[in-house]
């Protein structure tokens, strides 16, 4: 209710999508392998398209959501980023979207934090939008300090602002 336009992500895969270490002999989850030239982390199968397991949490108010986008859709490339894939070389248009809605300001939350959220507040600076991470809203995969340190130290050198959920 306090913001004029809210925009979800939802992780929307294929199921031979390469980030899934399953579709790789002889890996686990963790590992990174370079998938066209670029560092990918292999994950465990989640978020399959027409899938329960990508579904939107049953109990979030989706009434306020504009839009919602869908991510990692290509087989061939992660998309940690609401605004791009990995790669940068395919955009999901949000920047395009929020300018349309005359946006000036973005605030993100969600999770994971140390790759969704850092990546799309990091990419939103990237287009022009003062950005700021609601931190208390925020999942972390790696809940240790020094990741946790090094993500915020990472976002706020990019020129992130790093907030409280009271603040707003």
């Amino acid at each position: 209710e306090k913001f004029d336009v809210v925009v979800a992500s939802q992780d929307w895969h294929p199921a031979n999508h390469k980030s899934f270490a399953a579709n790789h002999p002889w890996r686990l989850p963790g590992q990174i392998l370079k998938i066209n030239e670029i560092p990918q982390m292999l994950w465990t199968i989640h978020c399959v398209q027409d899938t329960i397991g990508a579904e939107l949490v049953h109990n979030l108010n989706t009434t306020a959501i504009s839009k919602i986008i869908k991510n990692g859709m290509n087989p061939e490339m992660d998309s940690y980023s609401v605004f791009f894939e990995n790669g940068k070389n395919t955009s999901n248009n949000l920047e395009e979207f929020l300018q349309l809605q005359n946006v000036k300001e973005v605030f993100i939350l969600g999770m994971a934090a140390e790759f969704g959220v850092k990546h799309s507040a990091i990419d939103s600076v990237g287009s022009g939008f003062k950005t700021s991470v609601i931190i208390d809203g925020c999942y972390w995969y790696n809940p240790d300090e020094e990741n946790i340190r090094k993500t915020i130290h990472e976002m706020e050198s990019h020129g992130v602002q790093i907030i409280h959920s009271d603040k707003l």
